[in-house]
């Protein structure tokens, strides 16, 4: 099973990366700009596999540059939050 098939796995696989990511030194900052880019190369890219995706892919194409940094800093808290 990919970690893109259920939307817990990728919280619970985004959340240990979000930890790598602390524990080697990345700022906040740099860690939602990573996950920005991740955001724009899976919107790109990937199909949605579940509901959660859809919407998130949804919202991702809706948005402007601001609402997208707010939508990835918001994703790296919750998948921090849930890890």
């Amino acid at each position: 099973m990919s970690v893109l098939d259920s939307f817990d796995k990728w919280r619970e696989f985004l959340g240990e990366h979000v930890d790598k990511a602390q524990a080697m030194g990345f700022s906040d900052e740099q860690i939602s700009n990573v996950a920005k880019k991740m955001g724009e190369f899976l919107a790109d890219k990937v199909d949605p596999k579940n509901d959660e995706q859809r919407l998130l892919k949804e919202m991702w194409d809706s948005a402007n540059e601001q609402e997208r940094n707010a939508i990835a800093s918001v994703m790296v808290k919750m998948a921090d939050k849930a890890h």
